[in-house]
């Protein structure tokens, strides 16, 4: 029995298909293993007068701004001891609020102190940079602006 020209399998390209499927499919679990992923610790306590301006001046636009999706926000108390998934590079905190970057589980960088907004975004870039995080592109268009608040 003879089927029709569509239902032949031709080995060649069969061949073919298969290994550039094999390329896409190798290709796309290097780029998902390759993504770090991005946590910031913050270390807090109560009664700190610059995590309360933190918490007023960042805390509720950090989880919208594009470097709050890339590394979302875990608190924690200064004292508290730390989650087991944590490895600190350097000493543990003693200034509050300290922010810890992690990438997969461990230290990469760290803001101590809470200086104003400006300052904080600044240093928060560089360090996400250097640890390979590279920001979105910017939408274009008339209404296109910093992911951030204005002063």
């Amino acid at each position: 029995m003879r089927f029709p020209m569509a239902m032949t399998l031709n080995p060649a390209r069969f061949r073919v298909a298969a290994m550039a499927a094999a390329v896409v499919l190798l290709w796309a679990m290097a780029a998902t293993a390759a993504v770090a992923q991005f946590r910031l610790l913050m270390f807090e306590q109560d009664g700190c007068s610059y995590c309360r301006r933190w918490n007023e001046d960042i805390g509720p636009a950090y989880p919208k701004t594009a470097e709050g999706r890339a590394a979302p926000l875990h608190r924690l108390d200064i004292r508290a001891p730390l989650p087991p998934a944590v490895t600190l590079t350097g000493r543990r905190p003693v200034f509050t609020p300290t922010f810890v970057l992690l990438s997969d589980g461990t230290e990469v960088g760290r803001i101590e102190g809470y200086a104003g907004d400006e300052f904080f975004w600044v240093l928060l870039d560089r360090m996400l940079r250097d640890a390979g995080w590279q920001a979105p592109a910017p939408a274009a268009g008339p209404a296109s602006g910093p992911d951030r608040p204005g002063p």
